[in-house]
């Protein structure tokens, strides 16, 4: 746990957005825009008050070909170094996304990440989900 201030920050969740390709515009989502960093303010104020440090940063040295939901769920990760979730993509720590909406699964898979670390299958997890991102699901 680290003080800060009159806050106990018991955990840091940092969510990382890399590059996209869009070879289809009908899954073409701006994730460095107003709404989304109006999204991420809304999701860091309600972390904070249950003492998660929520951060959000960019990776250009990664570029995701989207092509997909799938492809998109994968350019997005989130990482919690105290659980020992390292860059997992939300396709992951989610599974199946019930609605194909970007900014509702991204919060699925951070809240599940802050509270419910223990329910994210292992990378060696054998599921049917894979899109082939790497993560090894």
């Amino acid at each position: 746990m680290i003080q800060r201030g009159a806050l106990v920050v018991c955990k840091k969740v940092i969510l990382t957005v890399y590059n996209q390709n869009h070879l289809r515009n009908d899954w073409y989502v701006d994730l460095t825009g107003t709404d989304f960093n109006l999204f991420l303010n809304t999701l860091e104020s309600e972390l904070s008050s249950y003492g998660v440090e929520f951060t959000c940063q960019g990776n250009s040295g990664i570029t995701i070909d989207v092509n997909s939901y799938a492809d998109l769920l994968n350019a997005v990760r989130v990482s919690s170094p105290a659980d020992g979730v390292t860059c997992r993509c939300v396709g992951h720590i989610i599974g199946k996304s019930q609605n194909l909406d970007i900014l509702e699964d991204i919060r699925r898979a951070v809240n599940r990440v802050a509270f419910a670390p223990e329910t994210i299958p292992p990378d060696d997890d054998n599921r049917k989900v894979c899109h082939n991102c790497g993560c090894g699901c």
